[in-house]
């Protein structure tokens, strides 16, 4: 298995929490069901992705997850294959 698809361990998983508190409640809201969906089965990879995505404002986050906005039209170093995972995951939640 290579090493970014490994699962997240218990310090990183705590850590990427922390680091997605949001200032909006609608993205805690998505986020928190995020986690509790799919936190256990979280790999590197898609850890750092979704650490990618919290690089965005909230106002910026809230549109991509919507589909309001694209990640091209946010930021054009998101819109790649790990982070369309993850967007997709958090969609699943709606």
């Amino acid at each position: 298995m290579h090493a970014t698809e490994e699962l997240l361990d218990e310090r990183a998983f705590s850590k990427l929490q922390w680091r997605c508190r949001r200032g909006l409640l609608e993205n805690d809201l998505f986020i928190e069901r995020f986690f509790r969906r799919f936190g256990a089965s979280l790999t590197v990879r898609q850890a750092n992705a979704l650490g990618l995505l919290m690089d965005l404002s909230d106002n910026d986050l809230l549109d991509v997850h919507m589909g309001r906005k694209s990640l091209a039209e946010v930021s054009a170093p998101l819109d790649r294959e790990d982070v369309q995972e993850v967007l997709s995951l958090l969609r699943k939640n709606c």
